[in-house]
């Protein structure tokens, strides 16, 4: 448990630092290269994703429910919907830093991965490392493609979402909330694209990792 720990407090002082390859270098110590790492991170951010997707259903439910408010405390209800908009506001972000994880390290290991090939003496071994490069980026590409066009979706939403909360903070009328009605329609077709994009960057990490872990 102690080396744990000792890991553990290792990489968040060099995620911390920005220091890369020093904590490539503790990890290899421990027999972790860069593709686990990558792999581990694909699958965090594929999980950040599917967090998301539930989070922002968690948020278009409450919101259709003000929508058809009929009575009660106005202020709780407004208080439960900014609760669901920052918490939808978090999961974003976690999307966000886990992408750009996977992107840094993949980015890393495929310019090492570049640099090894003149290290061969066979150039048959070589051959066949460079196609294998190839085929994996070229996967990978697809992949960050995938995330990062997912990503791009939780913008819009999170504009539309805030832009009501805002407005309801300080319009906090039955009147108001009716207004929201015609607002809600678009705000789900919006969140349904996004969690259809995320879901298809969701499948395309799944076949990376599976593929990545067999010719590993």
């Amino acid at each position: 448990m102690r080396i744990i720990n000792m890991v553990y407090l290792l990489i968040l002082t060099f995620a911390i630092c920005g220091c890369q390859s020093a904590y490539y270098k503790t990890m290899e110590q421990f027999g972790v290269h860069k593709r686990d790492i990558l792999v581990s991170n694909v699958e965090e951010a594929r999980q950040s994703q599917e967090d998301a997707s539930k989070q922002f259903k968690s948020a278009l439910h409450e919101f259709s429910a003000l929508t058809n408010f009929d009575g009660g405390d106005l202020q709780d209800t407004y208080e439960r919907l900014n609760d669901e908009f920052e918490r939808s506001e978090a999961a974003a972000q976690e999307v966000t830093n886990r992408i750009d994880a996977v992107e840094r390290v993949g980015d890393d290991l495929f310019t090492e991965w570049k640099e090894e090939l003149s290290k061969y003496t066979s150039r048959k071994l070589r051959r066949e490392s460079r196609s294998k490069l190839n085929r994996t980026r070229d996967k990978f590409e697809n992949l960050l493609r995938a995330m990062r066009r997912a990503e791009k979706k939780i913008t819009p939403v999170l504009n539309a979402f805030r832009d009501q909360v805002l407005y309801l903070k300080h319009n906090l009328n039955a009147q108001a909330i009716a207004s929201l009605q015609s607002e809600l329609d678009s705000l789900e077709a919006d969140i349904d694209r996004l969690i259809n994009d995320m879901q298809k960057s969701i499948d395309e990490a799944d076949a990376f990792i599976k593929d990545l872990k067999k010719n590993s």
